[in-house]
């Protein structure tokens, strides 16, 4: 049975993205732990590309499939993991990226929600924190998505969360969500 292709986030409202979020189900990774089988020759790029034996997948589909079992381990490392196998996957920053955003509201009454590369949407909040963390190029923006996994902000989206925060013009360069506040600054 093929994946329904992702929803269109520009096209919902967040009513609509919180039911999505709460019909959302994902395999029950975190219960399965079955002895390590080896490696998957799966890695996934700091731009969220996913390659097979040195080749991108090209089908969106896979993609989407093989993120629903990625889980990271205890010691930082991923893995792909099924009640029977577990390989490792390389990953070179962040497993996904956020490559969409949308807001509502103004304040501590302002909800953002995001669509990741695979599809996924993730609702800014307590659960689903974002952080700016200082790096060689510059500001590295994520948000966390599930079991100790983030998601890189796409430079793009950085830019409409920084304008947005900046056109409110509070105390601190940041924003709410869910209600909670997340400094974009990078200062702790």
């Amino acid at each position: 049975m093929p994946m329904e292709p992702p929803p269109d986030l520009a096209t919902l409202s967040l009513t609509d993205i919180a039911r999505l979020l709460a019909e959302k189900r994902l395999p029950p990774v975190e219960k399965w732990n079955p002895e390590h089988c080896g490696d998957s020759d799966m890695r996934i790029a700091r731009d969220g590309t996913w390659f097979h034996q040195g080749s991108p997948i090209g089908r969106e589909a896979m993609v989407r499939l093989f993120s629903t079992i990625l889980r990271r381990e205890p010691d930082g490392s991923h893995v792909l993991v099924t009640p029977v196998e577990k390989l490792s996957i390389a990953v070179e920053d962040a497993p996904f990226v956020a490559v969409e955003m949308k807001s509502e509201g103004t304040g501590q009454d302002r909800a953002i929600a995001f669509r990741l590369n695979t599809g996924d949407i993730v609702a800014a909040g307590p659960d689903h924190a974002l952080t700016v963390r200082d790096g060689e190029t510059g500001p590295h923006p994520y948000l966390h998505v599930r079991g100790g996994m983030e998601a890189l902000v796409a430079r793009s989206v950085y830019y409409e969360l920084v304008n947005l925060a900046l056109d409110e013009g509070g105390e601190r360069v940041g924003l709410w969500s869910g209600g909670t506040f997340f400094p974009l600054d990078g200062a702790a």
